[in-house]
């Protein structure tokens, strides 16, 4: 009976509100929409909640942009507008003047890449652009780029201006300063790395249990020989070590192929296990998949 009694609330309440609101469409615009904002939804219905905007959201980077924009203006001459080049720098900044180079200007630059963005206020951002030469001249711009609401259109507002590059930053010390000697550390990893380097051998018999790393196919190097490995910790060092023992080290390593030889260096975690080491991360730029010790 209660059930019922529910139900027939229910019925009523959905009358009542299909009758106020064609009342409220004969009345006129305005009642009707006082009449739909107060038909209850529901006994407990909860207010609705904005949705916070996403930081960033409405700031698209321009940097490929004023990329793009620069090696077209670079390669460009205001003698020969109707060039590819020309037309393309022109399109993206309608305002901007072409450069005008003399005839026995160097040709334009190899590269040209975005180094960095910064917002400004609005839809104003500053771009950082560096362009390479052949002879090794390296030229930084700072484009003025604006951008509307939704990151669809951009625009160079301004002429470039040429300014300092980045500066080099202060490295600090390095944590790598134990120096591991020949031994079973030594040679597990250079085993590791002539299997993954160079292809010879399998580089899972020297992973972690539960650690897979993708090999690279085909192996790009013929040779790969370790030139100094140093460690984070004393163990690393030590004439025996303990099951469990984990240590980090970096190691430098000369590569050769048929094009020359190249100096390269791994950051790698490994552990001690049945008297042995295990390779449980590789941590130049190349995750180890798989649980276990890291």
């Amino acid at each position: 009976m209660a059930a019922g009694i529910a139900l027939e609330r229910m019925r009523r309440r959905a009358h009542l509100s299909r009758l106020a609101a064609w009342t409220a469409i004969a009345a006129g615009p305005l009642a009707l929409y006082v009449t739909i904002t107060s038909v209850p939804t529901g006994a407990h219905a909860a207010p609705a909640k904005a949705v916070p905007e996403r930081p960033g959201a409405q700031r698209p980077d321009p940097a490929g942009f004023a990329q793009l924009f620069v090696g077209a203006w670079l390669r460009s001459s205001a003698d020969d507008p109707a060039t590819a080049q020309a037309r393309l720098a022109q399109s993206m900044a309608p305002d901007v003047g072409l450069p005008d180079p003399v005839e026995s200007a160097q040709p334009g630059p190899e590269s040209v890449t975005a180094t960095g963005s910064a917002y400004r206020t609005g839809s104003s951002w500053s771009v950082t652009v560096a362009a390479q030469y052949a002879d090794g001249r390296l030229r930084t711009y700072a484009v003025p780029v604006a951008a509307d609401r939704f990151g669809d259109a951009f625009t160079v507002t301004g002429a470039p201006g040429v300014v300092a590059g980045p500066g080099r930053a202060v490295v600090p010390p390095s944590p790598y300063r134990v120096t591991v000697p020949e031994g079973e550390l030594s040679s597990s990893v250079g085993e590791f790395l002539a299997a993954y380097l160079t292809g010879a051998g399998e580089v899972e018999r020297y992973l972690a249990p539960g650690r897979v790393l993708a090999p690279m196919s085909p192996a790009p190097y013929r040779a790969a020989t370790v030139q100094q490995i140093q460690a984070v910790e004393e163990a690393a060092a030590a004439d025996q070590v303990t099951d469990g023992t984990a240590v980090h080290v970096l190691v430098q390593v000369e590569a050769r192929d048929k094009e020359g030889r190249w100096p390269l260096a791994y950051e790698l975690a490994l552990t001690a296990r049945s008297g042995r080491w295990e390779v449980t991360g590789l941590e130049s730029g190349t995750s180890l998949r798989g649980g276990g010790p890291s």
